[in-house]
């Protein structure tokens, strides 16, 4: 397995993470570089979408150490750990999660709104990453008006919009059909690795799995390095 490293963008060394008597992650060890895609795959229930909100701060470990550039995400009190989620950090989830109120690019534009940007700054920024993904003619729709694939868009664009250091991406394409799933990923890791983007990416899909730089799999709490091409 590879092993984490001092200069990582972010590591896990020895996790576990327990949900009372139940142990849900157990030993993780893992490290992700700057501009690499790192796949994690098992089952519904094998611990590797609890590892991920681990890696993201979101979830406070048992034991053992999650870093972020070197610093421990333990050391961190709540205001540094929602600023680093808000500002270091981007998400895509499953079904996109955007806001209904809010228009593509408001959506798109959030993160950087939240960090305190000027209205005119953010939306600028959204719309140029809106245009790279094809969605510039959806600026000013809501999401009740927009397809499934063009959603899971506009939530990579969000996600990337700020240019975070690590994306956290939960079954990022598990609602979408094989071949808005395959288009969607491709925008996505295309994008990341533009702007040397890490990201982690959560799937029981091999063959989205096999877009990634490095792959884990999970089982029963237990992360493993899968060696590609052997």
């Amino acid at each position: 397995m590879k092993q984490a490293s001092g200069s990582a963008v972010v590591s896990a060394r020895e996790v576990d993470l327990s949900y009372g008597s139940t142990l849900a992650v157990s030993g993780a060890r893992m490290s992700v570089d700057r501009g690499e895609v790192v796949a994690i795959t098992g089952q519904s229930g094998s611990g590797k979408s609890s590892l991920l909100y681990c890696l993201a701060g979101v979830l406070p470990v048992t034991r053992g150490d999650v870093r972020f550039e070197g610093r421990s995400l333990g050391e961190l009190g709540d205001e540094e750990l929602s600023a680093l989620r808000r500002d270091r950090f981007g998400f895509v989830f499953q079904y996109g999660e955007l806001l209904p109120e809010l228009t593509v690019e408001e959506n798109t534009a959030l993160p950087l709104r939240l960090a305190g940007q000027r209205k005119g700054q953010a939306h600028m920024a959204a719309g140029d990453v809106l245009g790279r993904l094809g969605l510039s003619e959806l600026r000013q729709k809501r999401p009740s008006q927009i397809s499934g694939g063009q959603s899971q868009r506009v939530a990579v664009a969000r996600a990337l919009v700020h240019r975070p250091a690590v994306v956290f991406a939960d079954e990022p394409t598990g609602s979408l059909d094989s071949a808005n799933a395959t288009a969607v990923l491709e925008e996505f890791l295309v994008l990341a690795r533009s702007q040397g983007t890490a990201v982690v990416l959560v799937t029981h899909d091999p063959v989205v799995a096999g877009r990634a730089d490095t792959r884990y799999a999970m089982a029963d709490g237990t992360l493993t390095a899968v060696q590609v091409g052997v």
